[in-house]
Formats: structure tokens, sequence, C-alpha cells
């Protein structure tokens, strides 16, 4: 995409009223069903049904999110299921549980062990919570119980690191151990931002950790960051980006401010007045985004950038691009495994999310019990819609079932096509380049289930 394909930052002035318009609450579609409309949950046999289903055909791969819930501090903006402790003594245990709940579902899967695993992402919460020890026992117990081999060229282990809680060594024994991808936590550099977060990290701490995985091999370092934080200004997000084009990471994963204080409590903390909302926000995504493009970045999907050449933009242009809870990425996998603390694990017809409670989650691996507290079997439909929204939301365009299905859905965006934001070629919606803004929105009208019953209470957060 170029710096014309989109809401330009000449025209903010007559988008704005869009802005207005389409800013609602909207899912993310990082799955579907979303998780709120989850039913009909599978038993633990019928789960591992449909892994070994998923896994039948002989050159079937699957991956693995491992869950590390812990952390210090807690940045006030975060969404995530954390555990907030100082007691580093907590780490040793929980990786035995881990290790426990991966043995118990290879016993359960057979063809766990018959298929290839593609990739390990260590997420959090925050990994670099363990100790350079307790990493290295984590991954390699991993590994054993997988037969991976560290360092295989068919394989990518990927970590999510805090750099106030990360060190050279921890770095050094997963580049070891084969670890090719890093994504720090960065969020926003600003020091008063920072401050309102609780999460004060200066430049320099950044830069260094960037430096230093350099220096070690890592092939893809990724930058998470995050628009409509508290204060954040044009000007600041200008310097944001200054920075972070300095540093030059392969990729980023430029994130809105998903504002659910009914669901995390510490949102509350933030005044109305300091966060910037609607199109104000917006307009600090494009700001974000022109920046980018002009520093040679390219746009992946809604709120994601890479290098030209590094993966996730090749997916992109191959058409192999994917999304799941992780967000847009370039693996996809007939199987994703989900370890730990309320992970999630999805196969070809089904999800499944681990126990959200630490001492729940702790008691059932121990007692050798299944660790799902909920989860969906998929119907035909869902199928189907899970099809046509990935489709739409990797691609900007998707082809509709038949007739009826258009004319349904034509209805429903009329509005949007009204506007000029999206447009049909026979059964094919597209969003125009202007439209791409507004992804979230056109994905509603497949999505058969928030048609049918829309929440009666807050679920989702603003679509912009």
């Amino acid at each position: 995409m170029d710096l014309k394909s989109h809401l330009s930052l000449e025209n903010l002035d007559q988008n704005r009223q869009l802005f207005r318009k389409y800013d609602v609450p909207a899912p993310r579609y990082t799955s579907y069903p979303t998780v709120p409309y989850w039913c009909d949950s599978p038993t633990a046999e019928q789960w591992y049904a449909s892994v070994e289903r998923s896994l039948q055909a002989q050159d079937a791969t699957w991956s693995m999110y491992v869950h590390l819930p812990y952390c210090e501090t807690l940045c006030t903006f975060c969404g995530c299921n954390t555990s907030i402790t100082k007691d580093h003594k907590v780490a040793r245990p929980y990786v035995d549980l881990v290790l426990q709940e991966f043995d118990s579902h290879l016993r359960r899967s057979p063809r766990l062990t018959q298929r290839r695993l593609t990739q390990i992402h260590l997420g959090g919460g925050t990994p670099t919570f363990l100790s350079a020890e307790e990493l290295h026992e984590l991954v390699s117990g991993l590994y054993r119980l997988a037969g991976v081999k560290p360092g295989q060229s068919d394989f990518e282990g990927a970590i999510e690191i805090d750099p106030r809680r990360t060190t050279g060594q921890q770095l050094e024994v997963l580049r070891r151990l084969g670890f090719t991808r890093v994504s720090l936590g960065v969020q926003d550099f600003d020091p008063e931002t920072q401050r309102l977060v609780n999460r004060i990290q200066p430049f320099e701490m950044t830069a260094h950790i960037v430096r230093l995985a350099r220096e070690l091999g890592y092939e893809s370092l990724n930058f998470d960051l995050i628009y409509g934080l508290p204060k954040q200004t044009a000007t600041s997000i200008r310097q944001m980006m200054k920075l972070t084009i300095e540093l030059s990471p392969d990729r980023i994963a430029l994130y809105s401010l998903a504002r659910v204080p009914w669901i995390k409590p510490a949102q509350k903390l933030f005044r109305d007045e300091d966060l910037p909302e609607g199109a104000a926000k917006r307009e600090l995504y494009e700001i974000a985004r022109s920046e980018l493009l002009a520093a040679g970045y390219r746009e992946i999907g809604m709120d994601h950038f890479a290098k030209p050449n590094e993966a996730l933009s090749r997916a992109e242009l191959e058409s192999r691009l994917h999304r799941n809870f992780m967000g847009y990425t370039d693996q996809r996998t007939s199987v994703l495994l989900g370890l730990g603390v309320s992970a999630i694990s999805e196969t070809q017809d089904c999800f499944t999310q681990n126990e959200k409670v630490l001492p729940v989650y702790e008691r059932r691996v121990q007692s050798g019990e299944w660790t799902v507290f909920r989860g969906h079997r998929l119907n035909e439909d869902d199928l189907k819609r899970r099809r046509q929204i990935l489709e739409l939301m990797t691609r900007f365009e998707v082809e509709l079932e038949d007739d009826a299905q258009l004319a349904d859905v034509s209805e429903f965006l009329s509005e949007l096509e009204r506007d000029g934001l999206i447009e049909f070629d026979g059964r094919i919606l597209r969003l125009k380049t202007q439209g791409r803004a507004f992804l979230r929105n056109a994905a509603m009208a497949l999505d058969s289930r928030l048609r049918a019953q829309a929440p009666t209470t807050k679920v989702f957060s603003s679509s912009l």
C-alpha cells in the first residue's frame, strides 16, 4: 500500500464525521465465533477427537502458545490475564505445571507426537519474569516432549519480552535453543504517558535490548505499540514514530487501546479528559501510519506493519496471511495448542480456553484433570462464517456464498456503501482503500451470531 491508499492526513477533517459515525463497539475478530458467543463446549473426548481429525493429514502441522502470567507490576492499560507478584519463587512450580499439562495432552492425543511442531510462542504476562535457567528448563522440556531439536530450520521460537525485565543471559539462552523472534513490549516512549500507565521504560532501555538481540542473531524483532493511551497527542505520536524508526524493528503491531474498564478495573484510573477518543484517537493512527509508510514499512491488515522482506509482508503478498488469537501471523497450522492458565487452543472445528484462575488451573493440572474452562464446537454456519471473516480480515475482500447472502450483507452495509467505503463486484464484497479503517465494522455483516443476538451489556471495545 502507498501513502494514498488510505484515509490520508490531508483528508482527516472531512473524514472525522465518518470516524464519529462508525466508532462503535465491535469484535477484533481474532476468532469466530468471538469468545462471548461461545457455546456447546466440547467434552475432553470431543476435543481430543477434534485434534486427531485436524492432524489426520500426513503433512499437517501444529503450533503452540504458552501463557506465562506473572508480572512484577501492573500496566494499567493491560487487558491480559496476569498475576502480579514480585515473588519469583512461583515461576519454577509454574514451569512444572505447564510441562505436566503438555505431557497430558501428548498422552491423550498421539498425533501431536507424530506431526511436526512448527512454532512455540511464549506470551504473557511477562515471559521474562522467568530466570534464564527457568526459561531453559521450560523450553528444553517442551522440545524433549515434542521431539524438537534446537535450531532446526523448519521451526520458529518466539517470545514476548518486557525490556524492563529482560537480561542478556535470558536472550542468550533462548537464542541457543533456536529462538529467532523477539517481540518487545514498548507501548509508548513518552515519559508522561508511561507514568500514567505505570510503565516507566526509558528509550535507552529499549534500545539496549534491541542492540543486544541483534548482536545475538535474532532474525526478527517486533515492537508492540498502542495508540489511544492517556496524554498521547499528534506531537507525541510523531516522536514515538521517530524513535521507533530509529530502532528499525522488523515488524510493528500498532494496537488501539482496548478500553474495557468493566473487565479490567485498573483502566478506571484513566481520566476521560486524558484519553483521545473517536476521531481524535483515529487521527493518531493515521499519523503513525503515514510516518511508517514513508519509512518503507508495509501496512499489514488493520494494525500491523512490516518491512518489505519480513515474513509477515511475504505472507501478505503471497496470500498466506493468517489471523488468530495472537493477531496477524505468517504461520497457519492445523492445530494451535495453548498451554498455561487462560491459554486458548484451536483446531479446525473447535476452540477451548484453559481455566482463567491460577489456583484452579494449578489444582486441575496436579489432579490430572482436563484444564479447560470453556470452549466451542463450530457448526456448519460457524465454519462458513469463520472462513469468510478470516478472508476479509486478511485480504480486505471476500466472496459471499450466494445471492441471498449478498442481499443480506448489502442491506446491512448500505451505509458503508453510500459513504464510499465498500463496493460489491458481483458477489465479491471489497473494502475500498479509504474504507480499510472500518474493517471491523464491515466484518460484523458476516457475524451471524452477533447479528442474531446483539450484546445487552458492554462486551467489545470500540472499533476505532
